[in-house]
């Protein structure tokens, strides 16, 4: 009896752990990717860009050099929706040097909180050096 026990909780654990890990795999948290890309090969200069009059609501992302495998390839400027209360981080190439070698890692464009490095609930703090 008891060894029957034991198979019937052994089956059972083995049948429910797919349903049980599944649904953490595939949850939002684990779609998402953070993708470094380090290469030897330097980005050329930044291309000279025309910079569109203002739009409210939106923050000018300035083009860039993406890696595509094989070679560096230009991605125009475009407008992306301002976020309150966050810095906009365009994409860039950062020199580092490895083993002897220089090589460039890119970091791609995100947005910061408010830029001064301090936590939003001390920004109104009477001591913040970066209170404006």
């Amino acid at each position: 009896m008891l060894k029957h026990s034991l198979l019937t909780a052994l089956a059972a654990a083995t049948i429910a752990t797919p349903a049980l890990v599944a649904p953490a795999i595939f949850t939002p948290a684990a779609a998402e990717v953070d993708l470094n890309v380090s290469i030897g090969t330097p980005p050329p200069p930044p291309r000279y860009e025309v910079v569109p009059a203002p739009r409210a609501g939106y923050i000018w992302a300035p083009g860039h050099w993406r890696w595509d495998g094989h070679q560096h390839v230009w991605n125009g400027g475009v407008w992306v929706p301002a976020r309150a209360g966050y810095r906009y981080v365009p994409d860039r190439w950062e020199r580092y040097v490895d083993h002897g070698h220089e090589r460039w890692r890119y970091h791609a464009a995100g947005w910061d909180r408010d830029g001064d490095g301090i936590p939003n609930r001390y920004d109104n703090h009477p001591n913040n050096p970066y209170r404006r």
